[in-house]
């Protein structure tokens, strides 16, 4: 619905190795200096307007290519796996509960299964693998 049959064989018709985002911004800024031209766009002010809001969108558009385009060196997964399993393994040890046989004020209950640990754990490994 935002392009019409032949504007769609023009687009699909261009040859390009990369993404042809920018196909609709060059075609609305010779629309828009067309309207210009034949006076739909009474004022030059009211061009450069436009045209700088559809510039600032394009350059979002072109930042997010970028993204797209650069992947995410090896060394950053590992690290970031590094960290998730050594956060793991101090968190099991630094979450021990006393021992209540030594009588310690308030620290009655002892679990042997560290729940939200494991919860915690299966939360970070689960996001780490998306």
């Amino acid at each position: 619905g935002f392009m019409t049959r032949y504007e769609r064989k023009i687009f699909d018709d261009l040859k390009s190795p990369h993404l042809k985002y920018w196909v609709p911004f060059v075609w609305f800024g010779n629309l828009a200096s067309k309207a210009r031209k034949e006076g739909r766009i009474r004022d030059s002010v009211d061009l450069q307007t436009l045209m700088n809001e559809m510039n600032k969108y394009r350059s979002w558009c072109s930042l997010l290519f970028g993204y797209d385009w650069v992947g995410i060196p090896l060394v950053y997964t590992q690290v970031v796996t590094l960290a998730v399993y050594t956060f793991f393994l101090a968190c099991l040890i630094g979450r021990q509960f006393l021992d209540t046989d030594q009588g310690y004020h308030g620290h009655d209950l002892d679990l042997y299964i560290p729940i939200f640990t494991l919860l915690q754990f299966f939360f970070y490994a689960g996001w780490l693998k998306v």
